[in-house]
């Protein structure tokens, strides 16, 4: 078998590969030359130098694995390679340590003025007081996401006897006080924190995480850090922040376009800044090198792919009973992480039916995909949910019954915290999936696309009132779904639509008479 290697690779990887395949290492190749070169080779490693476009997984005609020595795989057509059955994996763990230590690094050069006085006494300058700083030590850092790296953070903040608050929907009260962490969320961490630090993926739902809103609740000479990606802080708020002083000092890894050669924050002097370094050690480079080398070894020899982020590991004569089900199941966690939008410490998944006599583990893992990766994002795949809930402390729990209601098979997925308990239903009609009760409320939803979900009293003019907010906002309709109920009682009404739901106008339906929420879920 034939590995191309399209990036620069440690050499640590490259001679694991080498003792396996035949390697050719060819770097700076232009699509067309990639074309031209994929199709003789079963397996790709990249950085995020090559571009793994649809035009060359289309002319990859024997490649059975795309490895990606890092985590983002953001250069890579995922969706084409799914299309095509290529595994594609990263390195998730590689440069954790790399990216834990260097926000620390930035939050106390920041602190001590350190590059600013560096480059003043270069400059054959003697300004000692000039460069005042402040300690660390009893000071309150805010961690916003608390996976694998704002961990690091933590760990390594409490050692410097630091004061910890954190933000995370998908972490347990437990997982938090071993942690040293008191859970707030975003807004109050903002209300309170010294310093504050981002650790999550760029999703949907933590594009801007920090904006202007979160600015103006913040401590006069706050410190703001972003070592993980750009655009979970919005660039321009804290722009205006540091202007105005609301913000005293700024240190930044990352950014929204890079490089940043336009952006204004580079023009203020207690903005530090470095070009996307996290993940640039000795260390982290072999590791990750090392980590994407044995997952190719192990895909190529018929082994698990332990990173994959598109394929569930499935025998392929599972497969033909179990694929309506695992989509079934991912798309039953989506709609529950993101109805029960808080941490939850644990996960009930119910098989009933013709499904409880099957090998329903694919299943569980789908279904905790689904949860987590509606917070922690992309990197979340089939072989790691297990894993990330466990990190989390969330208890899994499966239970087994042959007796069925309504249909052949159904799975129940319930979400229970403290105070609150999601519930959801759901059955394969016809292969498509169907989700046919919430909360103990009966209902047929086909679920796709953009669906707002809204708990409501079946009353009438509540529904109509609804549309024609929707309407008035230019927000179209091309389906509705209504649970079945008494009237004046409570059900679901689920409204498909074809456009993104803004929070303000999700807030004015909440304020029609007889909705008791509405919540926009993204398939």
């Amino acid at each position: 078998m034939k590995v191309l290697v399209s990036d620069s690779l440690s050499s640590e990887g490259v001679e694991i590969l080498k003792q396996h395949f035949t390697v050719d290492v060819s770097t700076g190749l232009s699509e067309d030359e990639l074309v031209e070169k994929i199709k003789d080779f079963d397996a790709l490693v990249v950085r995020s130098g090559t571009q793994v476009t649809q035009r060359v997984i289309e002319a990859a005609d024997k490649l059975k694995i795309i490895g990606r020595a890092g985590v983002g795989v953001d250069n890579i057509d995922v969706d084409a390679a799914t299309r095509k059955g290529i595994i594609v994996s990263n390195a998730p763990a590689g440069n954790m340590i790399s990216a834990a230590e260097h926000t620390i690094s930035m939050m106390m050069a920041m602190s001590r003025n350190i590059p600013q006085a560096n480059a003043s006494l270069k400059a054959r300058e003697w300004k000692r007081s000039k460069f005042m700083g402040v300690e660390v030590k009893g000071k309150t850092l805010g961690v916003v996401g608390l996976g694998r790296i704002g961990s690091e953070v933590a760990k390594r903040a409490a050692g410097l006897e630091m004061n910890l608050l954190g933000y995370d929907p998908f972490i347990s009260e437990k997982r938090a006080a071993e942690l040293g962490v008191r859970l707030c969320t975003v807004n109050e961490i903002a209300e309170e924190a010294d310093y504050i630090t981002v650790h999550t993926p760029l999703t949907k739902e933590t594009r801007n995480i920090l904006d202007e809103k979160q600015f103006a609740l913040m401590k006069d000479g706050v410190k703001i850090i972003n070592c993980a990606r750009g655009g979970i802080i919005n660039e321009e708020a804290l722009a205006k922040a540091v202007e105005s002083g609301k913000v005293g000092g700024a240190a930044l890894d990352v950014f929204v376009s890079e490089p940043p050669f336009d952006n204004p924050l580079l023009d203020f002097d207690n903005v530090i800044v470095t070009p996307h370094l996290g993940a640039s050690t000795e260390e982290a480079q072999v590791n990750v090198a090392v980590d994407i080398a044995n997952e190719i070894v192990s895909v190529l020899g018929d082994g698990p792919a332990k990173n994959a982020i598109n394929i569930p590991s499935v025998r392929p004569e599972a497969m033909a009973v179990l694929a309506p089900y695992l989509r079934l199941a991912e798309i039953m966690g989506k709609i529950a992480g993101q109805l029960m939008d808080r941490s939850y410490e644990k996960v009930e998944i119910g098989y009933n039916g013709e499904i409880s006599g099957k090998d329903t583990r694919p299943l569980t893992v789908s279904a905790l995909k689904g949860l987590l990766e509606m917070a922690l994002g992309s990197g979340v795949n089939y072989v790691n949910a297990p894993a990330l809930a466990k990190a989390r402390k969330i208890a899994v729990v499966e239970s087994k019954s042959e007796t069925a209601e309504e249909y052949a098979s159904t799975i129940t997925i319930r979400l229970t915290r403290a105070d609150e308990t999601k519930m959801i239903s759901g059955t394969v009609v016809g292969d498509e999936p169907k989700i046919v009760a919430l909360d103990g409320d009966r209902v047929d939803i086909f679920p796709a696309g953009r669906m707002i979900f809204a708990k409501h009293i079946n009353r009438p003019n509540v529904i109509g009132p609804c549309c024609m907010a929707l309407g008035a906002n230019n927000i179209n309709i091309s389906g509705m779904q209504v649970g079945r109920v008494e009237v004046g009682g409570t059900t679901m009404m689920a409204l498909n639509v074809d456009s993104d739901v803004p929070e303000a106008i999700l807030e004015e339906l909440r304020q029609v008479p007889g909705i008791l929420d509405a919540k926009l879920v993204v398939l």
